[in-house]
């Protein structure tokens, strides 16, 4: 089963293609946290309907970047617009009504929660369970059969994959202009990674737009589109992510290794 349908329609013509204007793009964002100065001049586009990886080494900036977008560290200089409208200095709340869906990478679920709730909350006007749209709930518990049987479980007592698992279904219980992933594969086993995978292709095939960081190479090179590099609070590469795939000098050069090593 495909999910429904993805909020603004279905996945634009060929990449890039003349009068397609991006999702989401940063122009020159800077972005502070107390006296540290950690991201300096990212400029970014998101093109409509494809996944754009954001890879560097830790600590060159990529979380920082998805929170700035998600208006949890505001951004200090630069400009940040989504879907045609400047949202530099939109609240986190105010993100999420106009479409975007966030996981975080320590996953932002309610513990105390069953998974129920937890879903009930995510999903924007429901009162309960049985107004979420049935036909994306039967999707999601063909992609993690684990949400389906801890139903009625608090999600404290899940294991990390299954809690990861809860987190992405929370960001896609409704349709979503755009999803931003914090290394949704980290410290899961090989079995939950498909499974990962498989969601991800599925909304890909739906047309959603997604943003994610990721450390796990063959993971990114299966889902990529497009990538962006980061190192030192800056984008350093853009294009697309079968080249980089293919070029194992490049890989070398902007990542330190290569992605044929993480096969």
């Amino acid at each position: 089963m495909s999910p429904a349908r993805t909020e603004g329609g279905t996945a634009p013509g060929a990449p890039g293609a003349p009068g397609v204007a991006p999702l989401l793009t940063l122009t020159g964002v800077h972005t502070h946290i107390g006296a540290y100065h950690i991201l300096h001049g990212v400029d970014l586009e998101v093109e409509q309907g494809r996944t754009t990886l954001m890879l560097g080494r830790n600590g060159a900036g990529k979380t920082t970047t998805l929170r700035t977008i998600m208006g949890l560290w505001p951004a200090s200089a630069g400009q940040v617009r989504f879907d045609g409208r400047d949202v530099t200095r939109c609240a986190t709340p105010e993100l999420a009504q106009r479409g975007v869906a966030y996981v975080p990478e320590n996953m932002g679920i309610f513990s105390d929660l069953t998974v129920r709730e937890n879903m009930v909350l995510a999903a924007r006007g429901a009162r309960d369970a049985d107004a979420i749209d049935a036909e994306r709930l039967r999707w999601i518990f063909e992609l993690f059969p684990a949400m389906h049987k801890f139903w009625n479980h608090p999600a404290g007592l899940l294991s990390g994959g299954q809690k990861q698992m809860l987190a992405v279904s929370r960001a896609i219980v409704e349709p979503r202009k755009l999803i931003l992933v914090d290394e949704p594969s980290k410290g899961l086993a090989p079995s939950i990674i498909r499974n990962m995978l498989t969601a991800f292709r599925q909304l890909k095939a739906a047309g959603a737009t997604i943003l994610l960081v990721e450390q796990n190479f063959a993971f990114a090179r299966q889902l990529g589109d497009a990538v962006a590099v980061m190192d030192d609070g800056r984008i350093v590469h853009r294009g697309a992510m079968a080249e980089l795939a293919e070029d194992e000098a490049l890989q070398a050069r902007l990542l330190g290794l290569s992605l044929g090593a993480h096969q």
